[in-house]
């Protein structure tokens, strides 16, 4: 199966260290120490040299393989402590307290982050002062999130009342949660008893929740790698053709696609796959004059009419 990004980046950490003490490794000696196959260290090795000790680009690291040597150039250069600047330093404060008040943050973790934050306001000094003037507000999906991640460590199933955009309507059904993941969005993964079907659900659409007695049990099924978004469309899926103005362009750069060709007034004509066309009806009516649903006729109609309506 393969990683997920939070393990890729777990080993990428891991690897970072393992290269710096064995200068010149061979590829199949860390692939082997890492359990992975050897085109998947090289694809962790092609992703190393656009990371760094900065958020502003700098201090890369420079790592490169010849194919059968891995060789670190600068690993010196990195290692020299690292100093936050006071907008980077702000920014960490503020994020660690704002997730230290998640309902759903497991205690240990909470304790954890707490000590983490007293660290990072004394070593900022001053510039910690400023991020005690900011505050961040979670949106109300915090207790679904707690009741979820209950579910899951104590193998409960859940009932749902769940908003489906794409019908416009509540749906009541019972979830045996699998895991929960972010992908811009907080979602639970689950084996949903009314459609006897893996599901995924967005937290901050679940409009009410409820532990039952009953055991979670979902069959055994392979997760997805979620490295590459939580839309991933196949090649069976229907095509759509949509066509933007120059202020939708944005489109091509959040939707998956096949090809974006240029149109003469600056704006794009992008075709791409997705399981769920109708989904897109909300598409349309973000983009207004900006854009238009071409193909398949039958969705195009349908997006008309959901404007008129």
């Amino acid at each position: 199966m393969a990683a997920n990004a939070i393990d890729q980046t777990r080993r990428m950490l891991s690897l970072v260290t393992y290269l710096r003490e064995r200068p010149g490794a061979r590829v199949g000696d860390v692939a082997r120490a890492f359990g992975i196959s050897e085109d998947e260290l090289i694809s962790d090795l092609d992703v190393l040299p656009m990371c760094g000790t900065s958020f502003r680009g700098g201090d890369l690291l420079d790592i490169d393989t010849d194919g059968d040597r891995i060789w670190w150039h600068n690993p010196d250069d990195v290692a020299e402590p690292l100093r936050l600047a006071a907008d980077e330093a702000t920014a960490l404060l503020v994020a660690a307290r704002a997730v230290a008040t998640l309902p759903g943050l497991r205690e240990g973790d909470r304790e954890a982050l707490l000590r983490a934050t007293a660290k990072l306001e004394t070593a900022a000094g001053e510039a910690a002062g400023a991020s005690s003037r900011l505050s961040v507000t979670f949106e109300s999906e915090g207790g679904v999130f707690a009741d979820v991640d209950r579910a899951i460590s104590e193998r409960r199933r859940l009932w749902l009342r769940y908003y489906s955009p794409a019908r416009d309507e509540l749906t009541e059904r019972e979830v045996d949660p699998i895991r929960l993941f972010a992908v811009g969005h907080t979602y639970m993964e689950g084996w949903c008893r009314l459609t006897e079907a893996r599901r995924t659900f967005r937290l901050d659409r679940v409009a009410e929740i409820r532990l039952l007695d009953a055991p979670s049990a979902p069959p055994e099924i392979e997760l997805r790698d979620l490295s590459e978004g939580l839309v991933q469309p196949s090649a069976d899926d229907p095509e759509v053709m949509v066509e933007v103005g120059p202020a939708g362009r944005w489109v091509a750069e959040y939707y998956p696609h096949d090809s974006a060709e240029d149109l003469p007034d600056g704006g794009l004509r992008i075709t791409l796959r997705t399981p769920s066309p109708s989904s897109l009806r909300r598409l349309a009516l973000r983009l207004g004059q900006d854009g238009r649903i071409v193909a398949p006729t039958e969705l195009a109609e349908s997006a008309r009419r959901a404007a008129r309506e």
